[in-house]
């Protein structure tokens, strides 16, 4: 299996236009912070990304404060954002509920 390509930036545009809450943050970096009730339910989500995480080969860079959860999406790969980040991204909003 290859590197994912690197999506263009019109593909970029479309793309985030269609995930909920993501914003681009640089070229090369997509970001959403989530929040929850309470740490628990913050830490339920991480666990509910976790195995996505793995199955797509493709980590977050991500932080957890109490109730929130930032994650950022880049592939470091292509140096670029690819269809890893807006997949990762659409089911991290699944997992969000």
């Amino acid at each position: 299996m290859g590197l994912p390509a690197r999506l263009t930036e019109d593909e970029i545009t479309a793309a985030v236009g269609d995930l909920d809450g993501w914003e681009l943050v640089a070229p090369d970096r997509i970001r959403k912070e989530f929040r929850f009730a309470d740490f628990a339910e913050a830490m339920a989500f991480m666990n509910r990304c976790a195995p996505f995480a793995d199955e797509l080969n493709h980590h977050p860079e991500w932080s957890n404060v109490y109730n929130r959860v930032v994650i950022e999406l880049t592939t470091h790969d292509v140096d670029g954002l690819s269809a890893l980040d807006m997949e990762f991204a659409a089911r991290a909003n699944a997992a969000a509920g």
